[in-house]
């Protein structure tokens, strides 16, 4: 029972009494393949749009096959592969509003989902695209694009680009309700798949991380410019967002290109790439990033930190600093710190700092205190790039 390597890295696979159903990461975003018992591969499975599969569930002695799909547009819908067949898919999803019921119904290409707010969600009203874009070195790099249908590419949109860029870690679509409220006004959204992620496998991961950790930038940048080439926007109204590693991400890219951007969200940041290892758990991230102790690594650290590579009198945009004041994981001084050399140094602004209280790193947070942050998020952008 052999299932033929892949160049897409297999994400979940389960068995039936007839045959084998694989999840695969496919240009960041999830496939379903189905094979014979014997690895014979059989058909692919149409999903609904690109999504990413969340949960894979079935049984050896019967027929059905359970999964999660999600999007950036829908929320997680669960489906039943009752027969092997592709066009028999059978969609079933709740409809849970606050203090509402929990009813499962069964449909077939329905196209209206009702989401945890209890919204209704014109599902065909957004549209999701793939891009490529060349970074610094020619390196293709991915990009998810997401906006309303119909959206004029007049140069003049407000659009929010995010990434991350380490650890290996996946981007992949995921949903988001306070999105709507950004692209319902217009905007579009962006997810970079920069190197130092996991998306293409491990040889992209270890392109973006030590002293090749400038492509990560590079990508991003590269992002911003193909963005701003394309007739998707200008840099006054484009904003950038990251949180973590993205935190330094967004940080170390408005220090090295602050022409480009008109407005930073830079949440719970690693921005002080000389001293990150001495605090919490830092000392465990000098594999992926290297340590200022040793000489050589000292020099690449450095060259890109964010705090320390803050100009005088230089225009930065306006920045948002977010960071929580029981953050066990990236010490909160460095998102303080930051600000405050921010505030120093620039001659732009606003620079602004958020930090909440009784909250960590950012999991397991409250409904209401996501709803406050996303709420103030929206607000910044909104005043400072429309």
């Amino acid at each position: 029972m052999i299932v033929p390597e892949s160049a897409d890295r297999l994400s979940a696979a389960v068995m039936t009494r007839d045959r084998l159903v694989a999840a695969y990461l496919h240009n960041a975003s999830d496939q379903l393949r189905m094979f014979g018992l014997n690895g014979e591969p059989a058909s692919a499975i149409p999903l609904p749009e690109i999504g990413s599969i969340t949960t894979l569930d079935a049984e050896p002695d019967a027929d059905e096959v359970l999964f999660t799909f999600v999007s950036f547009t829908t929320p997680p819908v669960s489906y039943r592969l009752a027969d092997g067949q592709p066009g028999h898919i059978l969609e079933a999803f709740r409809a849970k509003a606050e203090g509402g019921s929990h009813e499962d119904e069964e449909t077939s290409g329905r196209n209206i989902l009702t989401d945890s707010r209890g919204f209704n969600l014109q599902v065909e009203d957004y549209i999701t695209n793939q891009v490529w874009y060349p970074s610094r070195d020619g390196t293709p790099v991915s990009m998810f694009l997401v906006h309303r249908k119909g959206l004029a590419r007049d140069s003049d949109r407000p659009l929010l680009l995010s990434g991350y860029g380490g650890f290996n870690i996946n981007r992949t679509p995921a949903y988001d309700p306070a999105l709507f409220e950004w692209l319902d006004r217009g905007g579009v959204f962006a997810l970079a798949n920069l190197r130092g992620g996991g998306e293409y496998g491990e040889a992209w991961h270890r392109a973006g991380m030590l002293e090749r950790k400038q492509n990560v930038f590079d990508d991003f940048i590269a992002a911003a410019e193909y963005l701003i080439g394309e007739g998707y926007t200008r840099p006054a109204r484009l904003a950038i967002e990251g949180g973590s590693n993205g935190g330094l991400l967004v940080g170390a890219v408005m220090v090295q290109r602050p022409d480009l951007f008109g407005a930073v969200i830079c949440r719970v940041p690693v921005a002080d790439m000389l001293r990150y290892h001495l605090f919490t758990v830092g000392r465990f991230w000098i594999p992926e990033y290297g340590s200022p102790d040793d000489p050589d690594q000292f020099r690449y650290l450095h060259g890109y930190s964010p705090y320390h590579n803050l100009r005088d009198a230089v225009r930065y945009p306006p920045t948002l600093v977010m960071t929580a004041d029981t953050d066990d994981r990236v010490a909160p001084g460095m998102a303080k710190k930051l600000v405050a050399r921010l505030q120093a140094a620039g001659s732009g602004g606003p620079y602004l700092i958020r930090v909440e209280t009784k909250a960590g790193h950012g999991a397991g947070k409250s409904v209401r205190k996501l709803i406050e942050e996303d709420a103030d998020i929206l607000r910044f952008l909104d005043l400072v790039v429309g």
